[in-house]
């Protein structure tokens, strides 16, 4: 017999508080909300806790309210793959909801975080019903395409600065993640984690960041500039470190 995840074993009813970091349940008719409110739950989540695992059945329909989690699979030689960060705001595995399929990753907490859930059968009732609803899970469909084409890119790029700036450049989507606003509370660690790259040589991606005017470090976080530099910015030459693009944003 399967047991419950710690996750699942520390679930509770949200406070209001957490409630205002839900972005979609503005959108809901007052008849939706309640419907919705009746089977939201949260969890507090310890560094390392799963949220979801690879061959799991989905259960749930997740976000994130307080933390930080990452998005990752192991390929056949068990190296981890990370795809993305999921910071504040942040609701993730609605094409895995949606097709009631097993989980093709992993979802893991990188420190002490909130993670809100709606059961799968309150998410397809509110896909039948709201327009709302709708029209969020449509519009995070269409990010959560351009923010894995944009992975793809990122995995392929053999300079560390413009992975770190691509990176947090993803971690700032306003529509993926409402919820982060113009300071990510992340450590250069968690960062590491994140890109694949070492501590070290995330500091110094940052510095050179910093350098450019594009980001501030501050205590416990990065405040961010200049965002569409750090989603356009190019290695001008080699050893020349990093220069703003002059032609469109891809």
């Amino acid at each position: 017999m399967a047991t419950e995840s710690p996750l699942h074993q520390r679930r509770r009813t949200p406070t209001p508080d957490e409630l205002r970091g839900i972005p979609w349940l503005p959108l809901l008719l007052p008849d939706e909300r309640a419907r919705a409110l009746a089977g939201l739950q949260v969890g507090d989540a310890a560094p390392g806790d799963y949220v979801c695992r690879v061959g799991k059945p989905v259960t749930y329909w997740f976000g994130v309210v307080e933390g930080l989690l990452k998005m990752s699979s192991d390929n056949e030689q068990g190296m981890t793959m990370t795809f993305t960060g999921v910071p504040p705001g942040g609701w993730f595995g609605e094409g895995t909801a949606l097709k009631r399929e097993p989980y093709r990753y992993n979802i893991q907490a990188l420190r002490k975080s909130v993670v809100a859930g709606l059961p799968v059968e309150t998410f397809h009732w509110l896909l039948d019903h709201s327009i709302g609803f709708n029209r969020f899970v449509m519009n995070q469909l269409n990010e959560r395409l351009g923010q894995f084409i944009a992975a793809r890119e990122i995995d392929r790029m053999n300079n560390p600065d413009i992975r770190v700036a691509r990176s947090l450049a993803s971690l700032f989507n306003p529509v993926l993640y409402p919820g982060v606003g113009e300071i990510l509370r992340i450590t250069q660690q968690e960062l590491a984690y994140l890109v694949g790259l070492s501590r070290q040589r995330v500091n110094e991606a940052l510095s050179a960041l910093q350098a450019q005017g594009f980001i501030r470090i501050e205590y416990g976080g990065l405040r961010v500039l200049d965002l569409e530099a750090l989603r356009s910015s190019v290695f001008a030459s080699e050893g020349e470190g990093l220069a703003p693009r002059t032609g469109p944003s891809p």
